[in-house]
C-alpha cells in the first residue's frame, strides 16, 4: 500500500490566529492544540506556543483578533489559548471537512503550514482544492510518496512543461531557499529578486507546482 504526504502552505490567513500570532511577534510556532467541541454549539478551543529567547512583548488580542489568554508563560516562551466558533473559516476544518485530518500544524513569517495524508492524487486534488476556494495563496510545498515502494521508483520531469516564467519563479526560489526550513528568503524576497510583485508570483508557483505535481503522479 502508498499514499501521499503533503505539505500545503497557506500565505497570509488573515482569518487565522496562529499566522497572525507569527506576524506580530516575528517568531515561529511549532506546536498546535485543538479540541473536538461536542456540538455545533460547542466553540473550538486552539492553544499554540511560541518560543523565544530572552525578554519579549506578550501577544495581545487585538494582534491575533481573537480574544486570548494565556495558559502559560516563562523564560522559554508562551503558551496561549482562544476560542473561535466552528463556523468561521479555519483552514484546517476545511481539510477536515474532506475526510482527513490534519497531521501536523505550525506557522511562521504568517504563513501557515499544514501536513497532510492522501490516498491518492484525487483525494489531494480535492484537498487543495478545496483550501483554494476558502483561501488565497495557497501553495503545494511538498509532496512524498508514503508506504512501501522500491528504491528505484522514480519519476521523469519533463520541463517543458512550464513556462519560462514558472521555470524561472521555481529555480530563484530554490536557490534563495524559500522552500528549506527555517526559510531563508520569503515570498516577498523571491518576487522582489524576479521584479514581479508578491501575488504574481503566488499565481506562478502555484501553476508550476501543479504541473511538477501531474507529471510526479503520472509517472
Amino acid at each position: 500500500m502508498s499514499g501521499l504526504s503533503a505539505t500545503v502552505v497557506l500565505r497570509d490567513p488573515e482569518s487565522c490566529p496562529v499566522a497572525r500570532a507569527t506576524s506580530a511577534t516575528g517568531e515561529s510556532v511549532e506546536a498546535v492544540s485543538r479540541s473536538s467541541p461536542s456540538s455545533p454549539e460547542t466553540p473550538a478551543v486552539e492553544e499554540f506556543s511560541i518560543e523565544s529567547e530572552g525578554e519579549s512583548e506578550p501577544l495581545e488580542s487585538a494582534d491575533v483578533g481573537v480574544e486570548l489568554s494565556t495558559v502559560s508563560a516563562n523564560e522559554h516562551g508562551e503558551v496561549y489559548r482562544f476560542t473561535r466558533d466552528l463556523d468561521g473559516p479555519c483552514a484546517c476544518e476545511v481539510v477536515e471537512t474532506e475526510g482527513t485530518p490534519v497531521s501536523s500544524i505550525r506557522a511562521e513569517e504568517g504563513a501557515l503550514y499544514l501536513t497532510v495524508r492522501a490516498s491518492d492524487v484525487e483525494a489531494l486534488s480535492d484537498i487543495v482544492g478545496a483550501l483554494r476556494e476558502r483561501f488565497e495563496a495557497v501553495e503545494l510545498q511538498q509532496l512524498l510518496r508514503t508506504g512501501e515502494r522500491e528504491s528505484t521508483d522514480l519519476a521523469v520531469v519533463d520541463r517543458n512543461r512550464l513556462t519560462d516564467r514558472q521555470q524561472e519563479v521555481l529555480e530563484t526560489a530554490h536557490e534563495m531557499g524559500y522552500f528549506e526550513y527555517p526559510k531563508r528568503a520569503n515570498a516577498g524576497d523571491v518576487a522582489e529578486a524576479i521584479g514581479i510583485s508578491r501575488s504574481t508570483f503566488s499565481e506562478h508557483l502555484g501553476a508550476a507546482q501543479t504541473k511538477l505535481l501531474d507529471a510526479i503522479l503520472e509517472a
